[in-house]
């Protein structure tokens, strides 16, 4: 009897006790593990680095060169005859004066200045101008290289003492400054040589600064100054209509 109450109350605790259940478990994200860096995507940028400097050197290559014009390629053939005597050019067929120097330039464009002739009693530089005029080519501004430039009155061509002598000389532009500068080259006294022209500035002959901005080409003679290359000018004859 003892032995059933002792008993009888165990039985009831095992009995009446619910088993314990487990809270669920969060879901675990697998962990991604950090990819080796194999520098790929560096390869990828040189590569189209690579790619994008040779396309561009090709395009270079296809791209046709810049045709320069009349008169570009005449000015840069007047430059390089700066300080050389034409005679040693190998070009017997032109005189070694101002005209030689302005047909000889002409000349590497396929132009002879004097195909028309002259007429009698006209020198070389009046025939180069009744050409020009004939053309259509004669302007008084906007000069560009290559440009023919006329002056009258540079010398004393028929030795007369007076100021009646025309049309005494000729040069070619080089190159016009920002400033309106006018750079021509042409055969002087002292050889062929570069001078300026500004005829913004008719009047002076250097500027506050001291940079020349005409030149002289008729020295002081007869009791008479010197004479700027604005005050002797006539006009210009455009390379593309020569």
């Amino acid at each position: 009897m003892m032995l059933r109450n002792l008993l009888l109350p165990l039985v009831l605790g095992v009995l009446g006790t619910a088993p314990a259940v487990a809270a669920p478990r969060a879901a675990v994200k697998p962990v991604m593990k950090a990819k080796k860096s194999t520098g790929s995507t560096g390869k990828v940028q040189r590569s189209r680095g690579t790619k994008a400097i040779a396309k561009a050197t090709a395009a270079k290559k296809k791209r046709p060169p810049v045709k320069l014009t009349r008169g570009h390629r005449v000015a840069r053939r007047v430059g390089t005859l700066v300080g050389r005597p034409l005679a040693a050019q190998g070009q017997g067929k032109v005189p070694d004066d101002c005209s030689g120097l302005v047909r000889l330039a002409y000349h590497t464009v396929g132009i002879e200045l004097l195909s028309h002739g002259t007429l009698p009693g006209e020198n070389a530089v009046s025939a180069i101008y009744r050409r020009a005029q004939r053309a259509g080519a004669l302007h008084p501004r906007n000069p560009s290289p290559g440009d023919v430039l006329f002056f009258r009155e540079t010398y004393d061509r028929n030795r007369d003492g007076l100021r009646n002598d025309g049309l005494t000389h000729v040069g070619v532009i080089e190159a016009v400054g920002r400033d309106g500068t006018v750079v021509f080259v042409h055969r002087g006294g002292g050889g062929v040589k570069r001078s300026r022209m500004n005829l913004r500035f008719a009047a002076q002959h250097r500027d506050k600064g001291g940079r020349v901005l005409n030149d002289y080409l008729r020295r002081a003679e007869g009791g008479e100054d010197a004479r700027l290359s604005s005050e002797l000018f006539v006009g210009y004859a455009s390379a593309s209509r020569l």
